[in-house]
C-alpha cells in the first residue's frame, strides 16, 4: 500500500524528468547536416539520437580520443 510520501516521490521524479528532456531539447540546438570536420553528411538517425550532434560518429570518436589525452 503506497501512503501519500510515496506517490509524492513518485511525482516529484516524474516532474524532474520532464524538466530535464525540455532543457535537453532546448538547450542542444539544432544538429549539423555535415560533420564539422570532415564535411560527410551525419546520417539522420544519428542527427535524432544525439540532437545537436556536429560530427559524424567517426569524427566524434577521434575527437574525444583526443580530448582524452
Amino acid at each position: 500500500m503506497t501512503d501519500i510520501f510515496d506517490r509524492a516521490q513518485e511525482l516529484d521524479e516524474l516532474h524532474r524528468e520532464a524538466a530535464l528532456a525540455a532543457h535537453r531539447r532546448e538547450s542542444c540546438g539544432q544538429s549539423y547536416s555535415h560533420c564539422a570536420d570532415c564535411g560527410e553528411p551525419i546520417p539522420e538517425k544519428r542527427r535524432q539520437c544525439v540532437p545537436g550532434c556536429t560530427r559524424c560518429i567517426d569524427c566524434q570518436n577521434e575527437h574525444e580520443e583526443r580530448s582524452a589525452r
